[in-house]
């Protein structure tokens, strides 16, 4: 049986070592499955001779490369806990995932090493971590990534135990600051498995996947890089989108699948020749958020591909729903479960709902996972079942279409921000009162942050501090594109801010319910 994602390079390294695995667009490099398996052999033995045990957590802060690759499967490979974070975070956001984890480690790359040592002087008390670094002179006690992969004086040992820990990642889940989402390496793999028993295929062997989606996010990390190892398909990781030259890259390539997030299809659909440029594309996957009916039948009109979509979450190591599964897909739903996966709908009695009417989402399988860092608080119930937080509909065929978010959450380009730790930055700026945070639809990300702040400064000059400040405390996604400076917030009688007033505002894109200063 299998017992780790890191297995499963093993694996395709005994059956095809010398074909080709990875290509890093960006520097041109290209390792066969042999190569592959063998830097994670030698990250892994690196990681070893650090001291480091198993369930330790290593930080893995880089963008989309090869190195990221191995840090991962090696990780897993020497039974540790990897805790991938977006290379863009602040400083401050890092220092708080340092804290919370307890890092021994962390691997940081060029993008990202400068917001790293900002965390080391916020950390408070918290023993400093080891830091390796990528293109990046190594500062202090850093030392240089040729410093951590050593020879491997032999096979290391899959875990045993499918229940051990494999991966923290950071999400706001259902309230206040990011916390670790905890996934062992049986959830991982089960939604690999769940992914590879959809038919017609997500991904097949021989084919080209387009590592484009982060590899730090659970969509890039599992539902792409995890599931093109079980396919063993060839993975072509770009770090960053570009209209036309992602689309180069395609026909270079042959890219054949090409998983995508919703923003990035206005761009292309202002291309003319877009049936020519997909060429090599036998399927467009897209996840994060639902894209309207409209923007699905422009694409696959002038692409001449299928373009699917799917439900999921980082609690669900993701896939929970996809519109392969649905035997006459249908534009707006987001698809039916996979093999394996359980959904069900609740309304606010606990019952299901009558008729068509929505209800609480609700989902099972061995894809869920463990809780949230360190207790396991919230994970699944006795019998498996885990509230997503999400309100739907299911068709009769058992296609799902959400009709709301989970309570408050904003997305933005397919990335999770809480209003909580967004208020809370915001909070900081001198002369500011109170703030509340609502989403607003964008054209471009899909949702926008809008901030509603109560001051009684300049508006102006509150402005342009919030934007500031929010600047050096939060990452790009998370920074509010538009703020209201108001007078004071609407508030129910038990004191609570009414954002469902303020989002109906921010949502009609006309001036706010609550009045502005002139």
């Amino acid at each position: 049986m299998t017992n780790s994602v890191a297995q499963l390079l093993a694996d395709a390294a005994r059956d095809l070592p010398d074909e080709t695995a990875l290509v890093d667009a960006t520097s041109g490099r290209r390792l066969t499955w042999r190569e592959l398996d063998a830097d994670v052999d030698a990250v892994a033995a690196g990681l070893g001779e650090q001291g480091l045990v198993a369930g330790y957590r290593v930080v893995v802060a880089m963008g989309n490369r090869i190195e990221f690759v191995t840090a991962y499967l090696g990780t897993l490979r020497a039974q540790l806990v990897a805790v991938p974070i977006n290379p863009r975070s602040t400083g401050a956001e890092i220092a708080h995932v340092l804290t919370d984890c307890g890092a021994r480690v962390v691997l940081a790359d060029g993008s990202c090493v400068d917001a790293v040592r900002d965390a080391m002087t916020e950390r408070g008390d918290v023993p400093a971590p080891r830091v390796f670094v990528v293109d990046a002179d190594p500062v202090g006690d850093e030392r240089p990534w040729a410093d951590l992969p050593v020879e491997s004086a032999g096979a290391l040992p899959a875990p045993l135990d499918r229940e051990a820990l494999a991966a923290l990642l950071y999400t706001s889940g259902a309230s206040g600051r990011p916390r670790g989402a905890m996934l062992t390496h049986r959830a991982l793999l089960a939604n690999i498995e769940q992914i590879a028993a959809v038919e017609p295929p997500m991904l097949a062997p021989g084919d080209v996947v387009l590592g484009l989606l982060p590899l730090f996010h659970v969509y890039g990390l599992n539902a792409v890089l995890g599931a093109t190892l079980r396919m063993r398909a060839r993975l072509v990781l770009t770090d960053g989108f570009h209209p036309t030259g992602t689309l180069d890259l395609v026909e270079d390539e042959a890219i054949s699948v090409l998983p995508v997030a919703p923003p990035v299809f206005p761009s292309w659909l202002a291309l003319d020749d877009l049936a020519e440029r997909f060429g090599p594309v036998r399927v467009v996957l897209s996840g994060s958020a639902t894209m309207p009916a409209e923007t699905v039948e422009e694409f696959q009109a002038k692409a001449k591909v299928p373009l699917h979509q799917g439900y999921g979450l980082t609690e669900a190591a993701p896939v929970v729903t996809s519109t392969l599964c649905q035997p006459e897909p249908t534009l707006g739903s987001l698809g039916a479960v996979l093999p394996g996966v359980g959904l069900r709908l609740k309304d606010e009695d606990g019952h299901p709902p009558e008729g068509s009417d929505p209800g609480d989402v609700e989902i099972r399988g061995d894809n869920l996972f463990s809780g949230y860092w360190p207790d396991g608080d919230e994970a699944p119930d006795e019998d498996g079942w885990w509230p997503t937080g999400d309100v739907g509909f299911l068709e009769p065929d058992g296609a799902l279409t959400l009709v709301d978010r989970r309570k408050n959450l904003v997305v933005v380009s397919g990335f999770n921000v809480y209003p909580s730790e967004v208020e809370e930055a915001i909070g900081e700026v001198a002369g500011v009162s109170a703030a509340a945070v609502v989403g607003a639809p964008d054209e471009a990300t899909g949702e926008a942050v809008v901030a509603y702040v109560v001051s009684t400064g300049d508006p102006a000059q509150v402005e342009q501090a919030v934007r500031e400040h929010a600047a050096t405390r939060l990452a790009r996604f998370k920074q509010p594109t538009t703020i209201h400076v108001v007078d004071e917030l609407p508030l129910t009688v038990t004191g609570k801010v009414q954002r469902g007033r303020l989002r109906a505002a921010a949502r009609r894109l006309a001036a706010p319910l609550v009045e502005e200063p002139r």
